[in-house]
């Protein structure tokens, strides 16, 4: 249940000025992170997420009248911080994005209109927390870089990012691919929600939700890369996912408050 689309030119200069911070992540991986900085920066992310949500997984993306081929764009990117992980070539200079979040502030989401996730789900328990929350959304990672490092060089600049603006909690929807009829999805619900379910006041319920009680329960499965990667940081699972038709995926609410993250990612802004 995607927004309406349409094009919104100049996508960075519609996004809160805010303090930025870049810093490199493990030398080991050789990758990098910084924000968006110009529209081309923006139009690299859209890019890469073409190749993974429409390419790789087969999203019908409702592209606006006009766009430009080959890249994801709704109308939430023109309100929305990105925040971008670049492989480094062999000069360590600073090569094609790899990584990527877009990052939706409190101000922002009130000139959006919302938040992306209140089109999925009824936030109304969240209603107090939206002062100081963020949401995150259109994650993905390139193939060849989903074992982990990038997910933690997005998260790293990403609490650099909040404590820097007095915010503290993180939602987004972590998108399971239902090519199998929902089966995984559904399995995977009920592995995470036995062990990493939020507390009933940060519950959300969805619009659409997947109808689990007609589905298989009780696959043995291994969470996706993103999905590890944000339970290692700390992330609660907020209800049961809602089915996204245009995507085809299952998307599971996510929560994190900075205070629940790891202490290596919890660093006083500098």
């Amino acid at each position: 249940m995607n927004p309406g689309h349409r094009i919104l030119s100049h996508a960075v200069s519609h996004a809160p000025v805010l303090q930025r911070a870049e810093r490199p992540a493990s030398s080991a991986t050789r990758l990098s992170v910084s924000w968006a900085r110009s529209d081309a920066d923006v139009r690299e992310a859209q890019a890469l997420r073409y190749q993974v949500f429409a390419v790789e997984m087969g999203a019908r993306l409702a592209m606006p009248n006009g766009a430009p081929a080959g890249l994801d764009i709704d109308l939430f990117d023109a309100y929305c911080e990105h925040l971008l992980v670049r492989a480094s070539g062999a000069d360590g200079e600073p090569g094609p994005v790899v990584g990527t979040y877009r990052v939706l502030t409190p101000a922002a989401a009130i000139r959006a209109g919302g938040l992306y996730s209140d089109t999925e789900f009824d936030l109304t328990r969240l209603r107090s927390l939206r002062p100081r929350l963020v949401e995150i959304g259109r994650a993905c990672v390139h193939p060849d870089h989903r074992s982990g490092g990038a997910i933690l060089a997005l998260w790293g600049a990403l609490a650099e990012f909040m404590t820097r603006n007095g915010l503290d909690t993180v939602i987004g929807c972590a998108s399971v691919s239902m090519r199998d009829g929902g089966h995984f999805a559904a399995s995977l619900w009920k592995q995470i929600a036995a062990t990493h379910l939020a507390p009933i006041d940060r519950q959300v319920r969805p619009r659409l939700p997947l109808p689990i009680a007609h589905l298989r329960q009780d696959l043995a499965v291994e969470p996706p890369a993103l999905i590890r990667g944000y339970l290692r940081c700390g992330a609660r699972l907020m209800g049961e996912p809602a089915w996204d038709p245009d995507f085809n995926t299952a998307d599971l609410p996510l929560l994190l408050r900075t205070a629940d993250l790891p202490a290596r990612f919890r660093r006083p802004a500098g």
